[in-house]
């Protein structure tokens, strides 16, 4: 099994303690439809997590609310007993409804079962990063994450936790974690046309804070989706792979988990990811989100 993570694009990044390749995995896809239930080919999602692992990648993202417990036990079942190298990151704080809704599950009750039941479907005994999932559907809500936050904290306290983060959260409930507890990233959207985080970017860049961006292609206009067509075209290459290496090139703190179900298309991301951009292609695609 390959761990040359220095072939990846973007090299390597330091999370706490624990080093991972800037190029990760987002494993919510393998879910059903809607994240909901079981993968339409079992075997398919199967085989992408041990290539992910093939190639080099040792940052895997996921969460006990995508299927639910799905994409964690198919984890589990691809690559148990993990690669020392390997480091799988989660979250809590939303459960699954049965229309498919993401209800908050912030009260110390619900954090500390979904703590116990991400150790058990990843069959761990101590979860390598946790973020806590803020705000909902619509995006971050203003309001203080005190209390969800230092039940993480008591959980980390107790050795079940080694690094924690915050997850769809305004740039005001990144600071307050910060006067609970260290944390070792942020998760949000953010994309070349959705930039609302740039100045929280640069700032967690300068203080060695990682951050996650969901949803690459995501919130695009027809105009702005256009534009960026329009660049990839020029460099004979696919609007994720120009949105994947703008990202990339962004920020060193920048860290990428883009999804997918298709070993195909897992192939394309890293390929593409590492497509080099000129300073005159990023000044124009810098103005798709202006």
């Amino acid at each position: 099994m390959s761990t040359l993570s220095t072939s990846l694009p973007g090299g390597t990044w330091t999370l706490g303690d624990l080093t991972v390749t800037r190029f990760g995995y987002g494993a919510m896809q393998l879910a059903g439809p809607g994240v909901m239930g079981p993968p339409a080919d079992h075997d398919s999602a199967v085989a992408v997590l041990r290539e992910v692992a093939d190639l080099g990648i040792t940052h895997i993202d996921t969460a006990g609310a995508y299927g639910p417990r799905v994409t964690n036990l198919l984890i589990r079942e691809a690559l148990h007993p993990y690669a020392e190298s390997l480091h799988i990151a989660t979250k809590v704080g939303a459960t699954r409804d049965e229309h498919g809704g993401w209800p908050p599950a912030r009260q110390p009750e619900d954090l500390r079962r979904a703590v116990h039941e991400n150790l058990e479907t990843l069959g761990l005994d101590v979860l390598d990063l946790v973020n806590l999932r803020l705000g909902d559907a619509r995006g971050p809500q203003p309001g203080s994450l005190a209390e969800p936050f230092e039940t993480l904290v008591e959980l980390q306290r107790q050795g079940l936790i080694r690094h924690l983060g915050v997850s769809n959260a305004t740039a005001e409930q990144v600071a307050e974690a910060r006067t609970i507890a260290p944390i070792v990233c942020v998760q949000n959207m953010y994309n070349l046309a959705y930039r609302q985080d740039d100045e929280l970017i640069d700032e967690l860049a300068e203080e060695g804070i990682a951050y996650v961006p969901f949803f690459p292609l995501g919130g695009f206009s027809p105009l702005q989706s256009s534009a960026l067509s329009t660049v990839a075209a020029r460099l004979d290459a696919t609007p994720m792979s120009v949105a994947l290496a703008w990202l990339l090139q962004r920020s060193p703190n920048i860290l990428l988990i883009p999804g997918t179900s298709s070993l195909t298309h897992l192939r394309e991301n890293v390929g593409g990811a590492g497509l080099s951009l000129s300073d005159e292609e990023l000044a124009e695609l810098d103005k798709i989100g202006r």
